[in-house]
């Protein structure tokens, strides 16, 4: 909404609903002719609404009312769902309608549907509402219950006893829907080895059965568990503790001890048998095009995520190809280092090291790539290492609705690697390099191209993005000039390497690096706690708060 609304030329301020004081002054600062609540937890303080028009926006149909909103939906298995723009009011969620949204729902995680078919129809309502409210003469409509239309209703917060999984009783598409109803946030509540988890992260697996609840198997990040007519996949995992803060972990990582004994079932990337079963790499030929795709979830990369990828990479490097695209996943692209993991890793430090040695090879591997063109294809978002680690590729392309963070800042002055000091300063030149990692604002794909940090972007859901993609790869691998763009970028390379070596830029972050991970400045160590344990902003940041700069 942000950028969607600063393109629009509209003059915007942000401020965390931190507590009733801190909304009024912000308000008090910025006077706004309109407030914005895209994402809201509390009733807006009753001050504020009554003096001014501000619009809530509801995760739901029109009439529905209530939190949980998507949650109830996926558990309802609605197949169409929607978005409502309405007015703060004395009663939550029953103001008045300025705009509103349908969408089909896909069988997916509730995550998924939020950053995709929920922010696109959001986007659409309130850019309506806005233009209403800006035309002066528009009446919002009353809720009305007796209109036919109005479907929603009132509902009670969803609970964790509505969520229970009946491992004797519920099947693998019940299972599913349970967890994906709470993906993101809070997950579903369960036992495993007489411990309580809450869930994530779940797929489909077709080929294995077990006993219903017990664990089958285990494959890198996640573990097989049968249900009664099959089996899933847990990707991760978070313990529940009443004494100490704990955080989503890779399923594998959080009962390590309890899975000596349970079999690794490991995946090829490269098999074309097609199967419904858990994998975040594998690769796809299509004539002389190679598809990476690498879905790590939340965009998160591990130490052993990145080898993982780095081997499947040089695999394809080694095959008949002329173009590698890599595609990330349909949700995130990549957003770098795995913070969590770090922060579960007996030496918070050595693990940052490790996990930025591990993407800075698989950067390196990209860049120097000497018998293909690259193409990275932007699905989805992309922030700090991974936006840089996509500039690797020859050429980029994102879908028109991704938004990339390319900068480190926000976790403790960060410094970052993955040979951005090269990489970022060829696309944009030097002028602009400090205001794209220094302002930490996120940029929009039409503003990336516009600056050349991206070479174009689409306005296409997935399925048209990737036949574009396919059809601009497949256009590259066919083109007589083939040899001579490869021949042009070998050069390019060479020359650049004699400038400065690729070693020489790498040497300099991770200087700083070090410095980040080992130094006397514990800010990136801080920052990285915070994050992962999800504890609230005290304040909100001068860089988004623009009222309190001007005061």
């Amino acid at each position: 909404m942000f950028i969607e609304l600063t393109r629009l030329g509209h003059e915007l301020s942000i401020e965390f609903d931190i507590n009733d004081a801190v909304t009024q002054q912000a308000v008090d600062l910025f006077q706004p002719d309109l407030v914005i609540a895209p994402f809201l937890k509390r009733a807006i303080p009753e001050a504020i609404w009554r003096e001014r028009v501000c619009l809530v926006v509801h995760p739901g149909i029109i009439g529905d009312r209530g939190p949980s909103a998507l949650d109830w939906a996926i558990m309802h298995n609605r197949h169409e769902w929607g978005v409502t723009v309405l007015q703060a009011d004395a009663e939550m969620d029953a103001g008045d309608i300025w705009a509103f949204e349908m969408f089909p729902m896909r069988f997916a995680r509730k995550s998924s549907l939020y950053r995709h078919e929920v922010v696109e129809a959001v986007t659409h309502a309130v850019l309506t509402a806005v233009m209403r409210f800006q035309s002066g003469i528009y009446k919002p409509v009353p809720l009305d219950y007796s209109r036919p239309e109005v479907q929603g209703r009132l509902h009670t917060p969803i609970r964790q006893i509505d969520r229970s999984i009946d491992w004797q009783q519920d099947d693998t598409f019940t299972v599913l829907r349970k967890i994906h109803a709470a993906d993101g946030f809070p997950g579903v509540q369960d036992i495993l080895f007489d411990e309580p988890y809450y869930l994530f992260d779940a797929c489909m697996e077709k080929d294995l059965n077990g006993k219903p609840g017990t664990i089958l198997a285990k494959r890198h990040n996640a573990i097989c568990r049968a249900t009664t007519d099959g089996a899933i996949w847990i990707g991760h995992l978070k313990h529940k503790s009443n004494i100490e803060p704990t955080f989503k972990l890779a399923a594998t990582r959080a009962l390590k001890d309890h899975l000596a004994d349970v079999p690794e079932i490991p995946s090829d990337p490269f098999s074309a048998r097609p199967v419904a079963t858990y994998r975040d790499i594998w690769f796809e030929q299509k004539n002389d095009v190679g598809y990476l795709h690498f879905t790590f979830y939340n965009g998160a990369m591990d130490t052993g995520q990145c080898e993982r990828l780095r081997e499947a990479y040089l695999q394809a490097a080694r095959s008949p190809v002329r173009v590698i695209v890599l595609m990330g996943g349909p949700d995130f692209w990549s957003n770098g280092i795995h913070l969590r993991h770090i922060e579960h890793a007996a030496s918070p430090a050595d693990e940052s090291w490790r996990n930025i040695n591990a993407m800075n090879d698989l950067a390196h591997d990209i860049i120097t790539t000497d018998r293909q063109l690259t193409i990275a294809a932007l699905q989805g978002n992309a922030g700090a290492g991974g936006v840089f680690l996509s500039l690797a590729a020859d050429y980029v392309f994102a879908r028109t609705s991704v938004i990339l963070n390319p900068h480190y800042k926000n976790m403790g002055n960060l410094y970052g690697s993955e040979y951005w000091t090269y990489l970022l300063p060829r696309r944009i030149g030097e002028s602009q390099v400090k205001s794209v990692t220094q302002n930490r604002l996120p940029i929009g794909a039409q503003e990336a191209r516009d600056i050349g940090l991206i070479n174009g972007c689409f306005a296409m859901n997935h399925a048209d993005f990737n036949k574009k993609i396919a059809h601009i790869a497949e256009t590259i691998a066919i083109h007589p000039d083939f040899p001579a763009l490869l021949q042009q970028k070998l050069q390019q390379r060479q020359s650049d390497e004699q400038r400065k070596p690729l070693q020489s830029y790498r040497d300099e972050e991770l200087r700083h690096m070090q410095l980040n991970f080992y130094g006397f400045d514990p800010s990136y160590h801080v920052a990285r706690y915070h994050f992962v344990n999800r504890i609230p902003h005290g304040w909100t940041p001068l860089y988004l708060a623009r009222h309190r700069r001007l005061r």
